[in-house]
Parts: structure tokens; sequence; C-alpha cells
């Protein structure tokens, strides 16, 4: 019988405001669309797109957030991590393998490696090099950008539809003129 896999990676990890967002894929490999990368990579229009093929697809998915409030008491890698681990827990079922991007495998996925023999792998750079994993990057940052539209909804003065978060000129003019507000990241410096 075949492993059965998942993907999994974050999105939001370098933004000044809202959740650090991750997702948790199982999808067989010949579900998976082509033309899946490092959603970084992606236009909107086309991350939307594959998004939606992905979740046609998938065996099963979870989406695990860690608030800007977390953020700024754990620290944003901790904040990740731990968005990571509520995605993983949010699946249906476990799968055999989970592949995380980046170098570090999420404490209560270690446990599990230890104690139920789950083989976690973490892969730098897994959102260009995994094809699942790339599915996952491109499921949460969908769902963080679909958070920070429905937020611009509630705090129109910071141009979240523009920038989701991240810290371009338009946020950091934004934030001098307005302060900050409750969903910013107090921690960040810019």
């Amino acid at each position: 019988m075949p492993s059965i896999i998942c993907g999994i990676d974050e999105a939001g990890r370098g933004c000044l405001a809202g959740p650090v967002v991750s997702a948790a894929i199982i999808i067989d490999k010949a579900g998976i669309p082509e033309g899946v990368d490092d959603s970084k990579k992606l236009s909107d229009t086309k991350r939307r797109e594959l998004c939606r093929l992905i979740l046609k697809y998938a065996a099963a998915y979870s989406i695990g957030l860690s608030s800007n409030k977390e953020v700024d008491m754990l620290n944003v890698l901790k904040a990740s991590l731990l968005s990571m681990e509520r995605a993983f827990a949010g699946l249906p079922f476990n799968p055999d393998i989970v592949i995380v991007d980046g170098p570090f495998v999420p404490p209560a996925l270690a446990l599990l490696s230890k104690k139920q023999g789950l083989k976690a792998i973490p892969v730098i750079k897994g959102d260009e090099k995994v094809r699942i994993v790339s599915c996952a990057s491109i499921v949460a940052k969908v769902f963080r950008d679909d958070i920070m539209l429905s937020l611009d909804r509630r705090y129109p003065q910071y141009g979240f539809k523009n920038h989701k978060g991240y810290g371009t000129k338009e946020h950091k003019e934004n934030l001098e003129r307005f302060g900050m507000s409750e969903i910013h990241r107090k921690t960040f410096k810019f």
C-alpha cells in the first residue's frame, strides 16, 4: 500500500499585520494540477485557480492560524510552527509522511514522529522543491489573502487589499499616519 503523504506550509510570516496561516494538504500525486509552484512565484489569479483545483482533488486539507497576538507573545517562528501544528491536527486522518517547508519540524509533529512512527521531514525551500508542499503554499496564501481582504473592509485606512499586511511603502506610510491597529504585530520593527 502506498504511503499517505501530507505537505505543510505557511503564509504571512514576514507581515506586519494579521495572522500566520498554514495549510496541511493530502493529495494524490496524480491529482496535483499542472503549474503548481511556490505561491510567491504565481499571480493572484493563478494562485486562486490552482487553489480551487487543489481543494477539489485533495483527499484532505486543513488550515491552522496563529494570531498576531501569538506572534508577539511567542515570536514569529514559534507562532508559524504552532499554526502548522494546528493545520495538521485538523486533518481527518493521519498521513504516514509529512513534508514541512523550512528547516524545522513543528514540535508536536516531532513528538508524533517518535511516538507513532509518523515520518516528518523538513525541506528548506520545500515550497519550490516538493509539489505537495507547493500545494500547501498556494492554499495557505489564498486563505491568508482572503483574511486580509476581509480585514481591509474593517480597517480600510491601512490598504490591506493592496499589500496583504506586508511591509510595503504604502503600509509603512499608513502606519505612520494612523498608528497600529489591534491586528498589527507590535513586536515587528521597520
